[in-house]
């Protein structure tokens, strides 16, 4: 069974600072930590889909690695420090996690997320669960698109709540992804990241336009993380959280495929996964400081 460590990483480093910025289907606190004063934002999330729940330790590692440098006294971490404020929230769907992982074994929300799995035979329940606790794909929530997310996802018989794929009755219907879009656009960031699994790939454009420099900043990402630049296939392609950021917001926005094989990925490509995902966090945090 897998715990999600948060309070640990306070206890390590004080430098960090707590906040919800709303609540799952189980009333389960949607959690962020904060890291710098400065004037400039960032967001970076993981875990959108419960079945790729080892991108929120990937996560939270990355914070740690930048308090910790902090900490020791490092000039560039400090520099980041004044000038940006960044945003981590390392589980977007912390009921669909917990039911992947073994914590929500039993009750009426296991219960009824069993009975929506049933429909599908052919996912593996619980570890083919992408979903929220309802059955709605958090990365399909988003108004960008959202219409002909809907039309491909029911062309491909996706018409209801599932382990996946289930675009939800409207957008930003689900309070998980409600609760992101809000907290997003009250922090108005200079760019935003999600962590997904799996495939080593960036995701930077959306229908194949992307912000000014956004070519340029994904490229420093691969290189710093080792992954591949690639673009979303057009099944793919609609009501993501990056694709509301780049259409909406004109920012940079970047989808991160980490680690290979199938979902949900081994503990032991935790290593691995928090490696790649803290260089691309530092290039992101350089950015937003002006670097």
């Amino acid at each position: 069974m897998i715990n999600f460590d948060f309070d640990g990483i306070f206890r390590r480093f004080p430098t960090l600072r707590a906040g919800v910025f709303g609540r799952s289907v189980m009333g389960r606190p949607l959690r962020f930590f904060s890291f710098g004063a400065g004037p400039r934002a960032a967001v970076f999330t993981a875990a959108h889909h419960a079945n790729e729940w080892i991108t929120a330790p990937a996560l939270i590692n990355c914070a740690g690695a930048l308090a910790a440098g902090y900490a020791a006294g490092d000039p560039d971490s400090e520099r980041i420090f004044r000038k940006t404020r960044l945003y981590f929230i390392p589980l977007v769907n912390p009921d669909g996690a917990a039911l992947v992982t073994g914590r929500l074994a039993s009750g009426r929300f296991h219960d009824s997320a069993k009975s929506i799995a049933a429909a599908y035979p052919e996912l593996p329940f619980p570890s083919g669960w992408k979903a929220n606790i309802r059955g709605v794909d958090l990365n399909l929530q988003y108004p960008a698109g959202w219409d002909e997310a809907k039309r491909i996802k029911y062309s491909q018989g996706w018409t209801r709540p599932a382990p996946r794929d289930y675009v939800g009755r409207a957008p930003l219907c689900a309070s998980e992804s409600r609760a992101l879009y809000t907290f997003t656009r009250r922090v108005r960031p200079a760019c935003v990241l999600a962590l997904h699994t799996q495939g080593e790939v960036i995701y930077w454009q959306y229908k194949g336009s992307a912000p000014p420099g956004a070519r340029a900043l994904a490229e420093r990402l691969a290189a710093a993380s080792g992954y591949a630049l690639d673009t979303v296939p057009d099944e793919s392609s609609n009501a993501g959280y990056r694709d509301w950021a780049i259409e909406a917001l004109g920012i940079p926005a970047f989808t991160v495929e980490c680690g290979l094989g199938e979902n949900p990925l081994p503990l032991s490509q935790l290593d691995g996964i928090s490696a790649a995902a803290a260089g691309i966090c530092r290039e992101l945090a350089e950015y937003c400081a002006g670097g």
